[in-house]
């Protein structure tokens, strides 16, 4: 395939891929077959909809998406033993991963308890002190103060730690890949089990506990009693299910967009707390979820208290949210101060060793557990290659790694593990952690380098950009950007669609921030637009565009809605450009 508008290698060193003429064809056939706009027509060919789908695709309803929770394993003595629990008073503890995906499910239990009025321990570990998971000391001592244990968002390789809790059941709502045995707790709910059909491997374990709680509904109307209103706790499962990645189809994608409309009511008090110190001015988007409202709950277990943000999502005192989520909007900015420090070491560490292998690596003293993930992430997104980042304490390295699409990294991970090359680790297809030996790094690395190759890891060079046209800054208009939007929400596994404006002139641009850049830019015919290009000073395109000289570009992104003071705007999200003619 011809590169679109001839770029072979753009100012971020991509190669532009325009739509196919299988995808035009389509998209022309779904406009004349359903009068929908022909852009809409074509965001939904990309995505694989039919014509005949087109309609029921724009209005997802969630009770035709739904899977009956009871397809997977456990799930009916998980929800009994859960309600025996709730119908005796018996002491229930939760013990939560410190992300977003397990705040979120610790907050969906407190929620649904708090309304059948009942309380419960939240246990979330230090990341630092406790590292990932149920360890054996917290096990042995929650056991020994209450009946049941609800693991959520881990738990599923944790055989010696859920032994631990002696005296108490255990019941584990995950979706970490599993072993090829699990651990002795009395339910172990998790769609990415190795005996499962796999049909549910995408949802995130905030949608597994909804399903749980879906369940618990079902066999309570079964004994003609009556549970909470569990669509209003949706806002939970679409900020979890955006926040840790999970593809955004089928079911996912009717949880977020239905989340989406409850969180727009304001009715939970620390996301309407998160919205206010983030500064969002209107109703939020899919996007709002994971570069807004994620990353400020994700630093309580990153720099900070680990169950902060599960305490922000469960409360219901609004000063008690503003007082946390004012705190979790501090960690965030220490948090984005330590990255960069992180960052910057671990890029030159990595650009050392060289960008052509299949695995990026680096590994630092002291870097803070905290931070690696992230900063793998921006390794993987920079190389196009799985990317792993350790911090080095002691005798021992703590890391996260990110992988790219077609390679599972949580299974080779895993398999590491099980060569006795990691002290420990686990996690799914795109993001996993490890503990390993520090003189074994080398080692682990190589190894784990041998086994992505053989998945397809390194053949790529930097990721193409994939395009759906070409507009004209008149025709950017908010009617349709809305229409546009109505095929979302867009994120993981449904990407949104990215226009080029051709043979722009840029009128005005301005750094804002460390790394940021604002611009105008137009055609001279049809109108101009605004652009924002987040971390466009991180690489080449900043200062290419700030110190544009009168030059042309072709400019890429993605189009959203700007609200501010009352006025709707349409905003360019620019992510690549391409000087327009040779100089």
């Amino acid at each position: 395939m011809d590169a679109y508008l001839g770029i072979e290698s753009s100012l971020t060193g991509r190669r532009w891929i325009g739509p196919g003429t299988e995808i035009d064809r389509l998209a022309e056939a779904m406009a004349q077959a359903t009068a929908l706009p022909r852009p809409l027509c074509q965001t939904l060919a990309r995505l694989g909809v039919a014509a005949d789908e087109a309609e029921a695709y724009l209005v997802p309803a969630l009770r035709d998406l739904l899977p009956d929770p009871r397809s997977l394993k456990d799930m009916e003595p998980a929800a009994a033993r859960f309600l025996q629990a709730v119908r005796d008073r018996q002491r229930i503890a939760i013990f939560a991963d410190y992300d977003v995906d397990g705040g979120a499910s610790a907050a969906l239990l407190l929620d649904w308890l708090h309304r059948m009025g009942q309380d419960a321990t939240l246990y979330v570990p230090d990341r630092i002190d406790e590292g990932y998971g149920p360890n054996v000391p917290a096990m042995s001592e929650l056991a020994a103060n209450h009946d049941l244990i609800v693991c959520v968002d881990c738990g599923t390789l944790s055989h010696d730690a859920i032994a631990a809790a002696k005296g108490a059941d255990v019941v584990i709502l995950d979706h970490h890949l599993g072993g090829e045995t699990l651990p002795d707790a009395l339910a172990v709910v998790n769609p990415n089990r190795q005996d499962e059909s796999g049909d549910l491997a995408h949802l995130c374990a905030a949608a597994v506990v909804f399903l749980m709680l879906v369940e618990a509904g079902r066999q309570l109307r079964e004994a003609r009693q009556k549970g909470p209103d569990l669509m209003a706790m949706l806002d939970l499962v679409a900020l979890a299910t955006v926040a840790d990645v999970a593809p955004l189809r089928g079911v996912n994608r009717a949880f977020v967009r239905q989340g989406l409309r409850v969180m727009a009511h304001r009715a939970r008090p620390g996301l309407v707390a998160l919205c206010d110190v983030g500064r969002l001015d209107s109703a939020p988007a899919a996007y709002h979820l994971g570069f807004v409202l994620g990353p400020r709950i994700n630093a309580g277990g990153r720099i900070g208290k680990a169950d902060l943000g599960a305490r922000l999502l469960a409360t219901r005192d609004p000063a008690e949210a503003a007082a946390m989520a004012e705190r979790l909007d501090q960690l965030n900015t220490e948090r984005r101060e330590v990255e960069s420090l992180v960052r910057a070491a671990a890029l030159e560490q990595a650009e050392a060793r060289g960008f052509d292998a299949p695995l990026v690596w680096a590994a630092g003293e002291g870097w803070h557990p905290g931070v690696v993930g992230i900063v793998a992430s921006r390794l993987k997104e920079l190389t196009n290659r799985p990317a792993v980042v350790i911090g080095l304490e002691g005798d021992e390295g703590k890391g996260s790694g990110r992988s790219v699409s077609g390679v599972d990294l949580g299974a080779s991970i895993q398999r590491l593990a099980a060569e006795g090359l990691l002290i420990k680790g686990g996690g799914h297809r795109m993001a996993a952690g490890l503990t390993v030996a520090r003189d074994r790094i080398d080692e682990a690395m190589a190894r784990l380098s041998e086994l992505l190759a053989r998945q397809g890891a390194g053949m790529a060079g930097p990721a193409d950009l994939r395009l759906d046209g070409l507009l004209m800054p008149g025709a950017a208009t908010v009617e349709l950007v809305e229409q546009i939007e109505s095929a979302g929400p867009f994120g993981a596994g449904a990407p949104g669609p990215r226009y080029v404006f051709s043979d722009m002139s840029i009128g005005f641009a301005k750094r804002v921030g460390e790394s940021h850049l604002k611009l105008r830019f137009g055609d001279g015919l049809s109108g101009q637009l605004d652009a924002i290009a987040f971390g466009a000073f991180d690489g080449p395109l900043g200062a290419a565009l700030e110190q544009h000289g009168g030059a042309r570009f072709h400019l890429a992104g993605r189009l959203d809605i700007n609200h501010w003071g009352g006025r709707q705007t349409v905003q360019l999200r620019l992510e690549d450009a391409a000087p327009a003619q040779k100089a």
